[in-house]
């Protein structure tokens, strides 16, 4: 499990540095989801996933939430990407629209997040999904940014 501490002491950028340098592991829903973050810079990251047996419904498609799943997080992790160190982030609302069913056939699916707007409580995404070329979904994502309360400054009035 990723310990609090750390994270809350780290600006988001500065966190996924660390993961991608090896000094923090990534988030345990990663290995279900068998995805992982390819490219994150500050606002914007491709986040890449592998659909197998384990995601699919007894109709033998992708499950929907899978597929949901995925550009959530990579929205999350834009969001968290430019976020200061003693801020968290919470999803207030995901409306995704699927336009097409997805097999494990596919071998690879890319979720993009990019974060459009941002005020001082609020970080709205906007992001597709796509492999090789074909939209599966499109999504946006509400966030609420907050003080977290395991930082030693938050002020939580």
């Amino acid at each position: 499990m990723i310990a609090s501490a750390p994270l809350v002491s780290r600006s988001g950028i500065d966190f996924f540095e660390g993961i991608f340098s090896d000094v923090f592991r990534p988030a345990p829903i990663s290995d279900t989801l068998d995805s992982v973050v390819i490219d994150i810079k500050s606002d914007a990251v491709i986040f890449q996933g592998r659909p197998n047996s384990r995601h699919c419904n007894p109709l033998g498609t992708v499950h929907r939430s899978w597929l949901a799943t995925l550009p959530d997080t990579a929205a999350g992790r834009a969001t968290h990407s430019t976020l200061p160190a003693g801020k968290g982030f919470s999803a207030l609302l995901l409306k995704i629209n699927m336009t097409r069913t997805l097999t494990e056939q596919v071998p690879l699916i890319c979720a993009m997040g990019s974060l459009i707007h941002a005020i001082s409580q609020v970080a709205m995404q906007r992001k597709i999904v796509e492999p090789d070329g074909k939209l599966y979904a499109d999504a946006a994502t509400t966030y609420l940014i907050f003080n977290h309360p395991a930082h030693k400054n938050a002020d939580l009035s």
